[in-house]
């Protein structure tokens, strides 16, 4: 008579990404607050939408859509912003440092 012993398993509980959800929902309004500051918008927005698509199969699927949503339009501003500014420092106070010295 002889007896396999099987060993013990427990059910592993299937992974929750709602963490990511949160997350993409939080960098998508610290990416609309930070577009002014070019660098951090636009990484801040790029995280965001990659932790919302990680966070879209999860319980917090609105979250992740809304986390989406922000991140883009932050990103979105960013750019915006970016060619703004750029446009004025290249016609405005760029000729005016370039003739204070003598170019």
């Amino acid at each position: 008579m002889s007896q396999q012993l099987q060993p013990l398993s427990t059910p592993v509980p299937a992974s929750d990404r709602r963490g990511f959800a949160i997350a993409s929902l939080a960098l998508g309004i610290l990416s609309l607050c930070g577009s002014a500051l070019f660098w951090c918008g636009g990484l801040i927005s790029v995280v965001g939408i990659v932790l919302g698509a990680l966070g879209i199969n999860s319980k917090g699927k609105g979250m992740a859509i809304a986390g989406i949503i922000l991140s883009v339009l932050g990103l979105i501003l960013t750019i915006i912003l970016r060619i703004v500014f750029r446009g004025i420092f290249l016609n405005h106070f760029l000729p005016q440092i370039l003739h204070n010295y003598g170019y």
